[in-house]
């Protein structure tokens, strides 16, 4: 067996397992960054906190809207473990999901060191959720495939 066919088995197996592993894996990991994300809301415990309380600031008390959407992200998270609630799952994500990306619009100055690139950690937090939009999106074109990978 020369080099080449040696590398190209090789490269068979890899790409089977991550073709076998990779959708169910992507879907696992978006469940427990939304759970363990999600949960610290409720009891205070989100670096996010103030953040998301200086973003809503137009509610009555913002304070109280933070443990809702940290039970609402738990549920994302729950949802998305369980293939039959994918669909739900993405459904919710897909409301939540604009929002993360208004502390870019209403407050810039938390967000960016030097507009338009020169991102704070605030705002590399929010940015990496257009990560999260494209991986639920490889989850949901699962969907349909009756296997839910």
């Amino acid at each position: 067996m020369n080099k080449f066919n040696s590398f190209n088995h090789i490269d068979i197996l890899i790409t089977n397992f991550m073709s076998k592993w990779g959708v169910t894996l992507l879907r696992y990991s978006l469940g427990i960054i939304y759970i363990w994300f999600g949960i610290l809301k409720p009891f205070g415990l989100s670096p996010a906190q103030e953040l998301v309380e200086n973003t809503v600031y137009w509610f009555d008390n913002p304070k109280t809207f933070v443990p809702i959407l940290g039970w609402w992200e738990v549920l994302i998270g729950v949802t998305m473990c369980f293939k039959p609630l994918i669909r739900f799952s993405i459904l919710l994500l897909f409301i939540q999901m604009p929002g993360t990306f208004l502390p870019l619009i209403l407050l810039p100055e938390v967000c960016f060191t030097s507009f338009p690139f020169g991102l704070t950690v605030e705002g590399q937090y929010i940015i990496k959720n257009l990560i999260i939009i494209s991986a639920a999106l490889v989850v949901g074109s699962t969907v349909r495939d009756g296997n839910y990978k």
